[in-house]
């Protein structure tokens, strides 16, 4: 099966993988979204956070999944990527661990007896891994179009080339974009899944309204990203591996690859009519339609920045220290290996399905939060 593969398509297709569930991550970050939304919605009335948070609580996990999912593929075929950016661009990484760390913290230890720091404590960090989590990670990718500062030997080893060690991806205002856009999307998404898991009037009206809002900013930096996106140069790089700057490089990409330019397109349409149905025609089952407009969108841009000869993580500091799918994967056997490793895949998809369809086969309602016999997040 996978055997007669080349090995640049064995690349391909794992860019591929990536960029699908680098889409579902995306997807399942409405649970950021909605820690976001903890206080907005909910306006002090304890009964209405708790069910919000059991309601993202019995989700965090599969998001947790699907994250090592991705950073486990990523890392396994494509490994000088992992060594160069998360060894450089060490502080903003740790930034996002940090934040997905107090995520779990917060969700086991929020409702404990003796609590130690108090719910408002652990509030705040699900608020903090909801908010600077995303944002940052918003920033991370954008330099995937933007470029960092680093420079590779003939040994592969990489030096990163500023102190600040990757936290001068925020002083560019493209990132800044990005990770702006990113926040407010899945607050978007965030607002979308409790109107479609709660069985409550006053929570339904207050996402509703969120979302008027949310989509309005997202609209205004998501649009301003794009702008930014298809006016500015590119990394490209010929069959020699030289790397190169073209003009217009991201554009033409969509252009030149039009199933993929389609993608986007359709994954964009699909999250704008999941937002009116959502507002207009009062929908409860919108997160199902935005879901797959966020994965498709965001699979698109990986797709973009992967393909096409194109590097996806480009170094402005020495341009042939750029990596492209081509210089940065494993070993052709480590792919071949993994490429049957992958047909497991739809299996934790699957899982994922199945255990989503278990947990919401009845809504929450404030009875089932306040019985005694409920397990609180």
């Amino acid at each position: 099966m996978f055997e007669n593969l080349t090995y640049l398509q064995l690349q391909q297709y794992w860019w591929i993988i990536i960029s699908l569930l680098g889409g579902l991550f995306a997807f399942m970050m409405f649970v950021q979204g909605g820690q976001t939304l903890l206080g907005k919605i909910s306006k002090g009335d304890e009964t209405l956070k708790t069910m919000l948070v059991n309601s993202l609580g019995r989700k965090w996990e599969l998001g947790f999944t699907t994250l090592v999912l991705f950073g486990g593929a990523l890392f396994a075929a494509f490994p000088l990527f992992y060594s160069t950016s998360f060894g450089g661009a060490y502080w903003v990484w740790m930034g996002i661990l940090f934040c997905f760390i107090i995520q779990a913290v917060s969700y086991e230890f929020r409702t404990k007896p003796n609590n130690f720091f108090g719910q408002k404590t652990y509030e705040t960090f699900l608020y903090i891994n909801g908010s600077l989590g995303v944002f940052l990670l918003g920033v991370a990718i954008a330099t995937f179009f933007s470029g960092s500062e680093f420079f590779i030997d003939e040994r592969n080893f990489s030096y990163w080339q500023t102190s600040t060690r990757g936290l001068e991806a925020l002083t560019d205002p493209f990132n800044v974009l990005l990770g702006i856009s990113l926040l407010f999307l899945v607050r978007i998404s965030g607002a979308m899944y409790f109107i479609n898991n709660i069985d409550n009037n006053l929570i339904r009206k207050r996402s509703v309204n969120s979302i008027k809002i949310d989509m309005i900013i997202f609209l205004v930096f998501f649009l301003n990203f794009l702008y930014m996106l298809f006016t500015r140069s590119g990394f490209a790089y010929d069959e020699n591996g030289h790397v190169f700057i073209e003009k217009y490089k991201y554009l033409n990409n969509f252009l030149e690859m039009p199933f993929i330019g389609a993608i986007f397109i359709i994954g964009i349409l699909l999250v704008i009519i999941s937002v009116f149905n959502t507002v207009e025609k009062q929908k409860s089952c919108c997160i199902k339609t935005g879901g797959v407009g966020i994965v498709l969108t965001v699979m698109a841009l990986f797709l973009n920045v992967g393909f096409n000869g194109t590097s996806y993580y480009p170094s402005v500091f020495d341009l042939q220290s750029s990596l492209t799918i081509r210089n940065s994967s494993g070993s052709e056997y480590t792919l071949l290996v993994m490429s049957y490793v992958s047909l497991m895949v739809p299996f934790v998809l699957a899982y994922i399905t199945y255990a989503w369809y278990q947990m919401d086969k009845v809504k929450i309602t404030k009875e089932e939060i306040t019985s005694k016999d409920a397990h609180n997040y």
